[in-house]
């Protein structure tokens, strides 16, 4: 029993033995193309994180300069609806049906103006966020690029061991 037993635990030795295969070596040239991959890469995802703020911020601001703009129109809508809306009242009974015509009119036109702004302000933060998915977009492309150019390197010196 004893014999069976020890024959069974040294083929299980063996066999461990064998199932290891020795890890390839590293070469200096494949350490050193590791490492310069490695670099490129973090370089490449921290220009990638900077572009991403970047253009968050334009973004940003495009959305406040835009809400001020319509802000701006608004008050300036009102201001000229209220104007009318003076005129009118102080009007004469006769010329009271002419004043509230012209009040109309003028309310008309700041509305109209006012819809104006806020179309042009849209626009122009569409315009920037377009912009920023495509910076983003590009800086992405630019650091999977990167990576893959350094895998590619490290492959290349991998294979001339």
């Amino acid at each position: 029993m004893s014999k069976l037993l020890a024959a069974l635990i040294a083929s299980l030795f063996a066999s461990v033995a064998m199932a290891q295969a020795s890890a390839p070596v590293a070469t200096p040239a494949v350490t050193k193309a590791e490492t310069k991959a490695d670099k490129a890469d973090t370089k490449a995802m921290n220009s990638e994180a900077k572009t991403d703020v970047k253009a968050d911020d334009k973004v940003n601001k495009a959305e406040m300069k835009a809400s001020k703009k319509k802000n701006n129109a608004a008050a300036d809508a009102s201001k000229t609806k209220a104007k009318a809306q003076a005129k009118v009242d102080k009007a004469d009974a006769s010329d009271k049906p002419k004043a509230e015509a012209k009040a109309e009119k003028k309310a008309a036109d700041a509305n109209a103006d006012e819809a104006k702004t806020d179309v042009k302000a849209d626009t122009k933060v569409a315009k920037a966020k377009a912009d920023a998915k495509s910076d983003k977009t590009k800086a992405a492309i630019k650091t999977d690029k990167t990576k893959a150019e350094g895998q590619a390197d490290v492959d290349k010196a991998a294979a001339k061991q």
